[in-house]
């Protein structure tokens, strides 16, 4: 398995692989959702905003993330980690997982210092996120899910709590996503 920055040409590729993925996990309405969400990420998003790294086997594109831009008042430098997408003949191997770690360690080369998921706990914490509560850092919409809020620092220092409110790309800024 090959872990690389996403190049523009795969877009098509990118968006048949989370429309496929959460297809077949979530159904077919949610697949096109996830697909579409996606594409408007990718297309809408400045590049200095969004980061897309991909698991290739071969030519195939079997997986994929996204970390977009997660603004707080304090001005911290954050990410946020969504979606994550492996296609369903390639998961319980070790992909995501991966694709995550490398995902972090380019981020973290860059000099982000802190990442933020939207998800399931029992997952993302083998990756080395903590569940954080909206107490400490405020998420950019109400969560419907509040225990899956979660944070990395990507430095050497704890996580500390952040005052005030916080602000995603624009293409996240729906109540519905959270």
């Amino acid at each position: 398995m090959n872990y690389q920055m996403y190049k523009a040409e795969q877009l098509e590729e990118l968006k048949r692989l989370f429309t496929q993925t959460f297809s077949d996990s979530e159904g077919v309405d949610e697949g096109k959702v996830l697909g579409e969400l996606v594409e408007s990420l990718v297309a809408t998003t400045p590049k200095t905003d969004i980061r897309v790294f991909v698991a290739m086997d071969g030519n195939k594109m079997a997986g994929a993330i996204l970390f977009t831009h997660l603004t707080f008042e304090s001005d911290k430098t954050a990410f946020l980690l969504a979606p994550v997408a492996v296609l369903t003949e390639y998961q319980g191997k070790g992909v995501g997982q991966a694709l995550i770690k490398h995902g972090l360690e380019a981020m973290r080369a860059e000099g982000v210092s802190l990442a933020f998921t939207y998800g399931d706990p029992q997952y993302y914490t083998r990756v080395g996120f903590e569940r954080i509560t909206e107490e400490q850092f405020k998420a950019p919409q109400k969560l419907s899910y509040p225990h899956g809020w979660l944070a990395q620092s990507l430095t050497e220092e704890p996580l500390t709590a952040i005052a005030g409110g916080s602000e995603c790309v624009e293409g996240f800024n729906k109540p519905e996503l959270w």
